[in-house]
């Protein structure tokens, strides 16, 4: 495919990792030179320096033969008018990032009458990943696969205490279920039963909703029934806004601290029943008067690492059950990890997930989050010349780095063994290192061009049902 992504920011860096593994057609425009040699230097990209609204710009980049152009500067409206012009230039899709609230009610109009085919808004998608945690109180993270069957949830082994220091041969573990991936110190390990679990794991756990339950219970009880009825949310901007709504709509009690005057009398105008204070969310005096202790949940989203981490921190030592910081930085995974805080959400890798899931038409699902894109799950048929049916998985050549987690046939779901024999038309959820995606391809015989190829190819555009 011919992707041209304008906009070399994090966003637009992240996407262009992920795409450019596929052999995908890459262009990189961006007025910033530092920011398009960094991406040039480490990543298969055509650099092209410039102001993507301007049309000889895009001309130049080949707009006119691009399949797909994914508009994520720092400007709501170049965005727009960046898709927009795309379009009518010929390319035949086109993706814009648009974070301002005022927006986010029109985004239907601007798919609809503007002919955007996907409005991307990271605070708000941010803000669901929260809203949901905060409220249904399960796992770490989950994804489900096979309509359903299948979910790959995270798990912190500080809430799984019988694990810890166990060899993953000696668990009992129930049927249809398996321990995918481990993330440990910031690197992620695809296990066999000799790996041992230490306490500031992150377990990966695969396989039917009833089983990874039963799993959870009998290991330590890490669903959590409770959900939280008060929330402390540490920065007002986007992502505090859209986080502070969704909680209120569903009966949440919203204390918000805001340092800017101005912002907090926008706040206050725009959440009803939330209390907006103005105030400064490092100062411990200001928190233990707020009643911090007596939360059910701290969220810190201010525009710092560093302060996010260090509140998430406090939070957990004043004994609030659930703490969530935001972080921009991939470097503090490990650190966050070593610190017991069960939940941290970068906003760039859940947008670039979830414009990955857009883009593959809903078949391959990108993890990020915590494992901050270095590993992915990926949901896969299996035809007639696939390389690897027919033959036991035992006789296959499958690089480390790559686990076939879970077979579902004729909707049942199991684990295979290394005798397994994967037929055609079974669908396929493996767990890979990202670095191994192309690997995974050659198992599945996928043409020229990747996965992604093959589904632009075979649906003729975007939205179109899955393969499975």
């Amino acid at each position: 495919m011919r992707i041209t992504i304008v906009g070399a920011g994090k966003l637009g860096y992240k996407l262009a990792e992920a795409l450019s593994i596929s052999s995908n057609d890459i262009t990189m425009i961006d007025t910033n030179p530092v920011a398009l040699e960094r991406a040039d230097s480490a990543l298969d990209v055509l650099p092209l320096e410039g102001n993507g609204v301007e049309l000889p710009i895009l001309e130049q980049a080949g707009i006119k033969r691009s399949d797909l152009v994914i508009a994520v500067t720092g400007s709501d409206e170049s965005n727009m008018l960046i898709a927009m012009m795309s379009k009518k230039l010929g390319c035949k899709k086109s993706i814009a990032r648009v974070r301002n609230p005022e927006y986010a009610n029109q985004s239907k109009f601007i798919r609809e009458q503007l002919d955007v085919d996907f409005v991307a808004n990271p605070e708000l998608e941010t803000a669901k990943a929260i809203a949901k945690y905060l409220l249904k109180g399960s796992a770490l993270q989950m994804e489900s696969f096979a309509n359903g069957k299948v979910i790959l949830s995270s798990f912190s082994v500080q809430n799984l205490p019988k694990v810890e220091n166990q060899l993953i041969r000696d668990l009992d573990l129930p049927p249809s279920m398996l321990i995918a991936a481990i993330s440990r110190e910031g690197d992620i390990i695809i296990p066999d039963g000799s790996v041992r679990i230490l306490p500031l794991d992150t377990l990966y756990i695969m396989g039917t909703r009833a089983n990874v339950q039963a799993f959870t219970q009998e290991f330590g009880g890490a669903f959590r029934k409770e959900v939280a009825r008060n929330v402390l949310i540490l920065g007002g901007g986007k992502a505090g806004y859209y986080l502070a709504s969704k909680l209120l709509q569903n009966g949440v009690k919203v204390k918000l601290i805001e340092q800017d005057e101005k912002r907090c009398q926008y706040l206050s105008e725009n959440l009803k029943g939330a209390l907006v204070i103005h105030g400064d969310g490092t100062d411990t005096s200001l928190l233990a008067e707020e009643n911090i202790a007596e939360m059910d949940a701290l969220v810190s989203l201010t525009g710092f690492d560093e302060e996010n981490l260090l509140l998430a921190l406090l939070g957990k030592q004043r004994g609030i059950p659930m703490v969530v910081p935001k972080v921009s930085r991939p470097n503090f995974v490990s650190v966050i990890e070593q610190l017991g805080i069960d939940r941290a959400v970068n906003p760039v890798s859940i947008m670039a997930s979830e414009i990955m899931h857009f883009i593959q038409g809903g078949q391959i699902i990108s993890m990020s989050m915590l494992l901050d894109g270095n590993a992915e799950a990926l949901e896969l048929a299996v035809n007639e010349d696939s390389p690897i049916a027919g033959r036991p998985l035992a006789e296959q050549d499958i690089p480390s780095g790559i686990l076939i987690g879970v077979v579902v046939r004729d909707g049942k779901v199991m684990i295979p063994s290394g005798q397994t024999v994967i037929q055609p038309r079974d669908s396929v959820v493996v767990f890979c290192l990202h670095s191994k995606v192309a690997a995974v391809e050659k198992l599945f015989n996928h043409p020229k061009g990747g996965l992604l190829g093959e589904l632009w190819h075979r649906y003729k555009g975007f939205g179109k049902p899955s393969l499975i």
